[in-house]
């Protein structure tokens, strides 16, 4: 048997992370399987189902680099089999029409409730041949099994039981025909011979209704597994108060396919004690029944620590492509300042996130419009002035602007002040980058280049003397 799985988010609203970690175990489990990796659109719920929220999704599959064999399958294209497969459950007995009003079902679970029951339909329609309301448009409900249980082996879960009376008679057609998602999924996954359902285990309470209805209609049932939710560092479930949960708020702050993979791979699955893995790795070590029961709580930091790591590790090439891009995206033209490649270089280590690179990197390209406030306050003051000055003057004669002799200029200057450099270095940082923390002093103004680095500093010697009229 051929393995197949399926990615079948609705589309309204953005690919969240513990969509895009189903998705990631789907397509690994299919690929280290040699199988089929399908991705379906369930959009059926035509009021919130947005075209910008299938795009997201689209856009979100691709940055992962989650490639689909078949796909996108959208449910509004099958909406005919839909209805021949309902008329098939009417014929059969099995469906029937339902045409209790809503304030009917209102009162029902009103009433239920008085009296401590849990709150469901009656079935009052269930076995009435003649409407009541001729006129009015039906719902269309399964018929549950009323005796025996549903069992079924969870791949990550174990065994599960439900009694069949825990189960509700739950609609399958909306009174406009349209078929909800209970129904509607089993159709798909029988149709697109899916082998394999692996999902949030939010959907833990839906199987066995599923598993009802794939029975009704004779088909074999797939293997069950359901994937533990992801919490917050406060043990709550994941949401926008514990930071980005959209996979392409990630993307857009920075952080590179390879790291989110590797990341949400190892977010409740393991082998061994391993913790960086390449995607081939992923692909033939990854089996579903390795992960883990319990839920896995998000880390930001460990993230942005993997994403650092690929950063390091990645291609120049890539990493110039990326940083010229996301600078362009700013306004930033890249091609008044230093090689991309060099900046690149300068920053590779100091990065954890593309966003954190590109902020690092404006200064080279573009000149800045205020200094930080604490690096001014603290670095530009009168004292370090006429060390400042003088080596401005220095710096205004090497020539070619290379990085030895502009160091050798930066310790001539401290030796003459018996200063340590940082006395000095720190100073210069500010004056020409605006903030205390760059590349080695060198390096940075070797980037910076000979005539924006003098230009800086006379800057910084106005901003000094404004500074001490100021005072006194």
């Amino acid at each position: 048997m051929s393995v197949r799985t399926r990615f079948a988010p609705s589309p309204t609203g953005y690919l969240h992370i513990g969509g895009v970690r189903t998705a990631l175990f789907n397509w690994l489990y299919a690929r280290h399987c040699g199988g089929t990796f399908i991705l379906r659109i369930e959009d059926t719920d035509r009021e919130r189902s947005t075209d910008e929220s299938v795009q997201a999704i689209l856009d979100g599959m691709a940055w992962m680099g989650l490639d689909y064999d078949e796909g996108p399958i959208y449910q509004t294209g099958r909406l005919e089999r839909y209805q021949r497969v309902i008329d098939q459950l009417l014929d059969a007995g099995k469906a029937y029409r339902c045409y209790c009003t809503k304030e009917e079902l209102d009162k029902i679970r009103e009433e239920q409730r008085a009296q401590g029951i849990k709150p469901r339909y009656n079935r009052h329609c269930r076995d009435r041949h003649n409407p009541e309301r001729p006129d009015a448009r039906p719902v269309i409900r399964f018929k549950n099994p009323l005796q025996g249980s549903v069992a079924f082996d969870d791949a990550i879960r174990g065994k599960v039981v439900i009694s069949n009376d825990e189960l509700d008679d739950l609609v399958i057609a909306r009174t406009n025909g349209g078929p909800t998602y209970n129904f509607a999924v089993v159709v798909d996954d029988i149709d697109m011979e899916i082998t394999h359902v692996i999902r949030g285990d939010d959907h833990v309470n839906n199987t066995p209704r599923q598993i009802n209805i794939f029975k009704a209609l004779g088909a074999a049932l797939p293997v069950f597994a359901h994937v533990p939710m992801i919490v917050g560092g406060d043990g709550q479930r994941l949401s926008k108060r514990h930071g980005a949960v959209s996979v392409l708020q990630y993307r857009d702050e920075g952080f590179l396919p390879e790291a989110m993979r590797n990341y949400l791979v190892r977010l409740g699955w393991s082998s061994g004690d391993q913790e960086i893995f390449s995607l081939d790795e992923m692909i033939s070590s990854f089996d579903i029944q390795n992960v883990n029961r319990a839920a896995s709580s998000f880390d930001s930091d460990k993230l942005k620590w993997l994403n650092q790591h690929y950063i390091k590790a990645s291609d120049s090439a890539q990493l110039v492509a990326l940083l010229s891009d996301r600078l362009k995206g700013r306004g930033i033209d890249v091609s008044g300042g230093p090689p991309v490649d060099d900046v690149v270089s300068a920053l590779r280590e100091r990065a954890q996130t593309l966003g954190e690179m590109a902020d690092k990197s404006e200064y080279f390209f573009s000149d800045f419009e205020d200094y930080d406030t604490k690096a001014a306050q603290k670095h530009l003051r009168p004292v370090v002035r006429d060390m400042l000055a003088d080596v401005r003057s220095r710096l205004s004669v090497v020539e070619p602007w290379r990085a030895e002799l502009i160091h050798a200029q930066v310790i001539a200057t401290v030796e003459d002040y018996d200063a340590k450099l940082g006395k000095l270095a720190q100073p210069l940082r500010v004056a020409v980058s605006g903030t205390a923390a760059t590349p080695p002093i060198d390096e940075t103004l070797l980037l910076v280049g000979k005539a924006r680095t003098l230009e800086r500093i006379d800057r910084a010697l106005v901003f000094i003397d404004r500074r001490t009229a100021a005072n006194a």
